[in-house]
């Protein structure tokens, strides 16, 4: 046995007895062993390479090893590893001095945590104790993490083995003219529809008694939703009206995702708390955090803030953050994501979705977009049923393992595919990907009607 046959072995072993994963069935899966990583592509211990359409879960927004966020972990490791959170540390202080010059508005305060998820906890903990009121509004198109508060506050189906139906949650239908909830004909009957349904459910659920309303300024995990221009300003003021915290998740689409450091910018929204992770490092070490606006820091002023964490604002997370941010400016990558999406993202998938006739729809903005797969453009039944599993699933998983086989990791879920390379993703890897992505498409299209 050679050495990579060996490693490859011992890798799989160790991972099959001990390894248990998030979101299986155990004895079901067989995770593929990566090797290494630089840039966009990552590859496995048989010299396979993969060019990476899904950064990873969607965080590495400057690709794999980038030299100087490396060299930035490794000093601050070498200096100092870690210090308790309640401390005013220089690494610490500057990530958040970085983060809040790019926040909109008067979100000066950062709040920082370990990941996503908490910070939604936290914001949702931070909305709750503002108003003095219970339940928070969610839409059902949504995915908010996987901790208590969080599930229950996601709309896809991953709530369903976890929904206590205690959370003080309730859903709602946000836009999404392609399949509209409202029978919309336009974007901006769907907008209007949508803001109505919305005033409808506060009204009918109390306002009084509703402390938030959350939303992903863009929906990433239910398909790439890009919320019509005039909803986000229209559910702010429904907020202001009502007295309701507004809640902006920016998980997945902050920090250049979409062409701008918050993804709020493209509408010019400014909510009263933003939830941040994933890109803010480029997944490098972990690290989340809450934006906390002027009105609601007053809040805790004097009133001692009842949360924490012990690695809140991890020095090596926070070195991780301070160079990701110094990079990204440096660099440009996120006036590069924009240009990726405007001119060789967009219009090459939208020419995909011509030759293709199991694409019903393209949308995205920067480095994130979304194919919805059909099995009939005109009924735009999807490629597979929602949450589909087993045989119901398998155009999803032929198409998915065509796109392996060229070359290309994808980022499947449910009946589409999200393109959302990295932010600064060469030119001649967003060509190499559309092709391969073409190739597979033909596999979707073999299941068309």
């Amino acid at each position: 046995m050679n050495a990579e046959a060996d490693a490859l072995a011992t890798v799989k072993d160790a991972d099959r007895k001990h390894v248990f994963h998030s979101w299986s069935a155990q004895e079901l899966i067989d995770p593929l062993a990566v090797a290494g990583a630089e840039g966009s592509y990552f590859w496995d211990y048989q010299g396979n390479r993969y060019l990476d359409f899904s950064s990873a879960l969607v965080y590495t927004n400057i690709g794999y090893q980038h030299p100087k966020v490396t060299a930035a972990i490794q000093e601050q490791a070498a200096r100092m590893c870690t210090v308790a959170p309640g401390f005013a540390v220089d690494v610490r202080s500057e990530a958040a001095r970085l983060i809040a010059e790019r926040t909109p508005g008067d979100l000066d305060k950062i709040f920082f945590t370990n990941a996503g998820a908490e910070a939604v906890e936290n914001a949702v903990r931070m909305a709750r104790l503002h108003t003095g009121r219970p339940k928070v509004l969610s839409a059902y198109r949504s995915y908010h993490g996987a901790t208590s508060t969080a599930i229950n506050l996601t709309g896809d189906a991953r709530r369903f083995g976890n929904d206590s139906a205690t959370a003080g949650v309730v859903h709602f239908w946000g836009p999404f003219t392609y399949r509209s909830p409202f029978y919309a004909a336009t974007e901006a009957e769907e907008c209007e529809r949508a803001l109505r349904h919305l005033e409808d459910t506060i009204v009918f659920e109390g306002p009084q008694s509703i402390a938030a309303i959350i939303l992903e300024t863009v929906g990433g995990a239910p398909g790439v939703l890009v919320h019509p221009d005039g909803y986000l300003a229209g559910v702010r003021a429904l907020c202001d009206r009502f007295g309701i915290v507004f809640i902006l998740d920016e998980i997945m689409v902050g920090f250049g995702r979409t062409g701008r450091w918050f993804a709020s910018e493209h509408w010019d929204v400014t909510p009263d708390l933003i939830c941040f992770a994933k890109g803010v490092t480029s997944g490098y070490v972990p690290l989340g955090g809450v934006a906390v606006s002027a009105a609601i820091a007053e809040t805790f002023a004097r009133r001692p803030y009842p949360g924490g964490l012990t690695y809140s604002g991890h020095v090596l997370a926070c070195a991780a953050a301070v160079a990701t941010i110094n990079v990204m400016e440096e660099e440009g990558i996120v006036e590069q994501s924009a240009r990726t999406g405007a001119d060789l993202l967009g219009p090459g998938l939208r020419a995909l979705a011509e030759r293709h006739p199991s694409v019903g729809e393209v949308r995205g903005l920067g480095t994130f977009w979304a194919l919805e797969l059909v099995r009939n453009r005109e009924t735009r039944e999807p490629l597979v049923p929602y949450n589909a599993a087993g045989a119901d699933n398998a155009p999803m998983a032929e198409f998915a393992a065509a796109c392996k086989k060229g070359g290309v990791w994808p980022l499947v879920a449910g009946n589409r595919i999200h393109v959302a390379p990295a932010c600064n993703i060469a030119p001649q890897d967003v060509a190499t990907g559309l092709e391969i992505l073409g190739q597979a498409l033909s596999v979707a299209d073999a299941h068309t009607i």
